[in-house]
């Protein structure tokens, strides 16, 4: 196994298995044909063609199409077509700048193809050889990647709070660190990618921080989502990401990064420049 074996995971994606969706005339996302055939059931909400599905053109408003699209939604949810259920709303839109057309259950955002934005902590301690890095175990109850390994602190990015408030709820939530600590989180870049995964399309966007943590913080979580905690030396992080798929296939990207940049990964590696184009897929 390599490291270039986690990026090959985060880009198995065959067009041809999709169709576009468009909201408003604009196209958002990337629908799989079997779901695309499934919404031909809704057509007061959806229209599906063969060359691909849009909102019914009588949903012209950000609330209105909202409103429509969650009925189908807990229509499918409540005949166990839906799982993972969160009462999130992600926002439907072109970009993470632009302005939402619509809202999203989270658990339906990868069946839409839709973008999604996320924000994810590398927690450290140390420098140099005494160099460490926080790693959680995550819940097996999690509707995604149960049991694998994660970012000291990581979550979706919901509509209606920015990025900052977000990381620093999850800070607080995942691993009680304090809002002055998390505020200390140095925005640092983003990693993305389109992968086919078992919950549908991930087209996610996300951002990440490094904290560097004292030596006597411990971190505990308060949500549920994290199974247990650990302190390991940089050498176990590194050997782990690239010799098994233990992390989450996405953290594994947010690690990745993290050693490119602190040259841990250095530019002479054979894979070192398709690393770098695989972390902004």
């Amino acid at each position: 196994m390599a490291f270039l074996d986690r990026i090959e995971d985060c880009r198995r994606f065959d067009p041809a298995g999709y169709r576009p969706f468009a909201v408003g005339g604009v196209k958002v996302g990337l629908v799989g044909h079997t779901f695309a055939a499934r919404l031909k059931d809704f057509p007061r909400v959806f229209e599906v063609e063969a060359a691909g599905v849009r909102l019914n053109d009588r949903l012209a408003d950000f609330d209105s199409r909202t409103r429509a699209v969650a009925e189908v939604l807990e229509n499918l949810r409540a005949k166990g077509e839906i799982r993972g259920w969160r009462d999130e709303f992600y926002p439907v839109a072109v970009a993470f700048s632009a302005a939402p057309l619509m809202t999203l259950e989270r658990a339906a955002v990868p069946l839409f193809g839709v973008l999604a934005f996320g924000v994810h902590l590398n927690g450290v301690v140390g420098a140099g050889p005494a160099l460490r890095m926080w790693v959680a175990r995550r819940s097996l109850s999690k509707p995604t990647g149960p049991g694998k390994l994660d970012q000291l602190v990581a979550g979706g990015q919901p509509t209606g709070v920015s990025l900052i408030d977000n990381l620093i709820k999850e800070c607080a939530e995942e691993a009680a660190i304090p809002p002055d600590l998390a505020r200390r989180a140095m925005p640092i870049g983003a990693v993305s990618y389109i992968t086919a995964r078992p919950e549908g399309l991930r087209r996610d966007v996300l951002f990440n921080y490094d904290l560097e943590l004292p030596e006597d913080f411990a971190p505990d979580n308060t949500d549920g989502e994290v199974e247990s905690f650990h302190l390991w030396p940089i050498e176990r992080v590194i050997e782990t990401v690239r010799d098994t798929d233990d992390f989450k296939f996405n953290c594994a990207l947010v690690v990745i990064d993290f050693l490119i940049r602190r040259g841990l990964i250095a530019p002479d590696h054979p894979d070192y420049v398709e690393l770098l184009r695989g972390l902004h897929g």
